[in-house]
Parts: C-alpha cells; structure tokens; sequence
C-alpha cells in the first residue's frame, strides 16, 4: 500500500504554477504557501510533497524535509508529520528536470461502477496501471488526461499488466484512505478466475506460502517462494475440471505482488499463458487452436469479484466483471461455458 502511496497524483496543488521551477526558467523563484484542504488532510507530508512536486528526486524531497525549508503553521516539521485540514505548508523553490514533449493520450474503459467518491473499471489485459519500468503511462495516466477537470483521481490498488478486470479507483481522499485501511485489515473480498494446468484434485484448498520479492539482473521484478518472506495465503476453490485444465476462483487473503501466480506455479499448477511463472512451452502450444480446444493468447487471469464498504454510505457493496471474450471463447471450446452448472 506505501508503494500507492508514493504513485505521483493529481492533486488541486497542481494547479499552483510556480512550486516546481523548470531548469530553464529565468523568473524570480519564491516559496509556495499552500492551505491544506479536507481532502488533502491524513496523509503525511513527505507524500504530499512527492505529489505536488512531482519529477522531483525522492532523495532532495526528504533534504529539504530535513533541513527545516518546509514548514507547516510557520514550524519545523518531520516526515512523519500527519496533515491536517487548515494547515499551511511553506514549500521551498525546487527544481526538476524538463519534462518529456510526450502526451498521454486520454482514455476511457468500461466503467462497473462510479459515484462522487469511487470509479470501478473494468481494466483489459495488456494494459499497465500506471507509467513506470519501461511504460511511459498506463491506466491512471489517461484516465487523468481524459478527466482534466477531475480534482482527485488516484489507484485504491494495482493489478499486474497482463492480469484483466476489476479496478478501483478513489476520487476523493477519504475514500482512498478508508479503502486502503480496509484492505491492510483484511475486511475487503477479492476474488479472481483462472485456469491452470495439471490434475486439480480438491474442491476446496487453502495454499500458504511465503513470498520474497527480487529483481533480476536486468531488472524484472520477480516473486519467489522463500522462508522468511511476506506471509501469504490464497484459497483456491474449483469450478471446472477438464483433461488436462482446470478452472478456479482464486480468494486473497492476503494481496502480495503475483501472490496468485507463484502460489499456484509453486504448488505445480502453472497458469496458463503466465509468461513470469507458467509453462512456456504449454504457453506456446496454446498460442494456436487444435481439435480438442480454440487458441489462448494471453494469461487466463481475471479479477472477477470485489466486496468492500462504501467509505461514504458504509454499505456493502459487491462488484463482478464478466470474463473476458476471449478467455470465455476458451472456455467453450473446451466445452464448458462459465454460465454452466460444475460437475
């Protein structure tokens, strides 16, 4: 969740045109004084700063934190310092390189769900969610340039590039930060569909496994299974079984980077079409249909269902996204459509 945190938003500080001064400006540069607003209010300065002063190094954030040029109420404050509504922050001229000529062409997808506090989406395979690690922008990216006028507008939590369905997204603070407490206390139901390869045996089956995150030599970020890594835990429950495939939905309770894609992988069910952890030469089997099946040219991965608390009305509130087309036209080549009674 602190990884969310630090994804640079949009916020109504952007709007303020000289707290980031470009290399190339000639103009006088002067502190920027800033009201915090309620919606702004419960997160902590360091984040704000990463926010508002966004392409600004991380590392000169927190040297002008520690040297005392940012102040909240006139005071010296830490990183930790929590805002709050009200509070007037000085921020001290910074400068950042020019920013790339590239624009983010704005964007819509389907939409689940959407209110004055959340957006649901549904997010198609392929599609990054953010810009980053060889990506120049990703979902939050064009929704913001198709939204300009959008005040708030930030991820509740990520889904990997190739993994398709449901999103979340908070247009208001307090809903980003309620949701978020929600997750880290386990009180949201987040419920995936995927197909695997191999004899699935149980109905009904709980995998605990620990995992450690690495990055390798040429800096992809992997997830192994290792003692002493994150403490992780899905519950597979089986839909469908066929010869050689079998369907499951997948229960977080935990939400660990590719926690569903390792656990399985390393209980010996490789996702199909998984291009990190799955069968490779199955994937490229797959690739072309045959007479028994039709072809899969993606990850059989879809986030299917979410139950949460509306952080305004304090209901529950239950999400689906249907599968996808082509994973649905896999499905009934095998025979078996989704929308069938399992054996």
């Amino acid at each position: 969740m602190k990884d969310l945190e630090r994804i640079s938003g949009k916020t109504e500080q952007m709007k303020m045109q000289n707290d980031v001064v470009p290399p190339s400006s000639q103009a006088p540069v002067q502190a920027q004084f800033v009201t915090i607003t309620e919606e702004e209010a419960g997160q902590r300065i360091d984040n704000y700063l990463l926010r508002v002063c966004k392409g600004v190094p991380k590392s000169h954030i927190y040297r002008i934190l520690r040297s005392g040029e940012v102040r909240v109420n006139k005071g010296r404050i830490d990183q930790l310092y929590r805002l709050e509504s009200g509070d007037v922050v000085r921020i001290p001229p910074v400068r950042v390189a020019e920013k790339s000529s590239a624009v983010v062409p704005g964007a819509e997808f389907p939409i689940l769900f959407e209110d004055a506090h959340l957006l649901i989406i549904d997010k198609p395979c392929g599609v990054a969610v953010h810009g980053g690690s060889g990506v120049s922008y990703g979902v939050i990216e064009q929704l913001r340039a198709a939204r300009p006028d959008a005040k708030f507008l930030e991820l509740v939590h990520r889904l990997d590039r190739e993994t398709s369905g449901l999103l979340l997204l908070a247009k208001k603070r307090s809903a980003l930060t309620n949701l978020h407490e929600q997750m880290r206390d386990g009180l949201t139901d987040k419920r995936y569909l995927t197909m695997v390869a191999g004899d699935w045996k149980n109905a009904r089956q709980h995998i605990k496994l620990p995992l450690h995150k690495f990055t390798t030599a040429d800096g992809e970020r992997r997830v192994c299974v290792q003692a002493g890594g994150m403490e992780s835990h899905t519950v597979f429950s089986l839909l469908r079984k066929f010869d050689k495939f079998a369907l499951l939905e997948a229960e977080l309770k935990t939400g660990r980077t590719h926690q569903i894609r390792v656990h399985l992988a390393s209980s010996g069910f490789a996702i199909l079409g998984d291009d990190k952890y799955g069968d490779f030469a199955l994937n490229r089997v797959l690739l072309k249909g045959d007479a028994t099946r039709g072809a899969l040219k993606r990850m059989f991965l879809h986030a299917h269902q979410i139950t949460f608390t509306h952080p305004e009305t304090g209901k529950d509130v239950t999400i689906n996204a249907p599968l996808p087309a082509e994973c649905e036209r896999f499905l009934v080549s095998l025979g078996k459509p989704l929308n069938t009674a399992p054996r």
